[in-house]
C-alpha cells in the first residue's frame, strides 16, 4: 500500500521540533522579515538548513545566489560555507538586502557574501565576461519566475560539471498541476519543469518540499 502523507501545521511543527536547528540570528531574521508584507517570499527554516546540508555535503566552497530578499537562504548558505568560502549574491532590491546584512555582521560571515545590485541578468552576464563559468560549486535560483528560464540557462554555465542547481518554487502553490491556471509566472514555470525532465545536460529531481525545490546536478 502507497501512503501519501499531507503536511498538516501539526506535522510541520513536529518536524521542526525535532529537526530544526535554527540559531538566534537566523531566527531574528526570519521573525523580522515576517512582519513584512512581501514575507510570503522567504523560505522555510527546514529548507534553508536543508540547503546548508546540501552545501557541506558537496564541500562547495563557491556559491551562487540568484534572488537574495532579506538574506535568509545566504546566510544559511555562507555559515555552511568554509572560512574561505564565497557566496555571490545578486538582487535588485538594496533595501531588502541591506536588512539581512546586518544578520550576516551578526553572524560572522559577511566576509564571505559579496552581493551584486541590479539585474539578475546582467548581472549573471558579467560574471560570464569575468571567466567564471565552470566555477560555482552551488547556486540557488529564487527570484522572478518569468526569468527562471533565462537564470538557469545562465546558471548552467557558472556551475562546474557535478555542481548543483536549487531552483525554488517550481510546484508554485500547486498551481502548475493546474491547467486552467494561465497566468504568465505559472506557464513559465510549467515550461520549464518540462524543458528539466527532457534536458540531457543534467540529472535532476523535483521534491514535494516546501513550495516544489528542484535539484539538479550538471553532468
Amino acid at each position: 500500500m502507497i501512503h501519501h502523507l499531507k503536511i498538516t501545521q501539526e506535522i510541520l511543527s513536529y518536524v521542526r521540533d525535532v529537526s530544526l536547528r535554527e540559531n538566534d540570528t537566523l531566527n531574528a531574521l526570519r521573525n523580522e522579515t515576517l512582519k513584512m508584507a512581501e514575507c510570503n517570499m522567504q523560505i522555510m527554516p527546514e529548507q534553508g538548513q536543508f540547503m546548508a546540508l546540501l552545501v557541506r555535503l558537496m564541500q562547495a566552497k563557491k556559491a551562487l545566489e540568484i534572488g537574495i530578499f532579506t538574506g535568509y537562504s545566504a546566510l544559511c548558505v555562507a555559515q555552511a560555507l568554509p572560512d574561505n568560502g564565497e557566496l555571490i549574491a545578486c538582487d535588485s532590491n538594496a533595501d531588502w538586502v541591506n536588512m539581512g546584512r546586518k544578520y550576516w555582521q551578526q553572524a560572522g560571515v559577511e566576509h564571505k557574501i559579496s552581493t551584486m545590485i541590479g539585474n539578475a541578468k546582467d548581472s549573471l552576464r558579467h560574471l560570464i565576461e569575468e571567466k567564471l563559468e565552470g566555477s560555482f560549486d552551488i547556486a540557488f535560483i529564487d527570484a522572478d519566475k518569468e526569468n527562471y528560464d533565462t537564470y538557469y540557462e545562465f546558471t548552467l554555465k557558472l556551475v562546474r560539471k557535478g555542481g548543483l542547481i536549487l531552483l525554488d518554487n517550481m510546484l508554485w502553490s500547486g498551481a502548475v498541476a493546474n491547467s486552467s491556471i494561465t497566468d504568465k509566472e505559472t506557464e513559465a514555470l510549467r515550461a520549464l519543469n518540462k524543458k528539466l525532465l527532457s534536458d540531457d545536460r543534467i540529472d535532476l529531481s523535483l521534491l514535494p518540499f516546501a513550495d516544489g525545490l528542484t535539484l539538479v546536478l550538471k553532468r
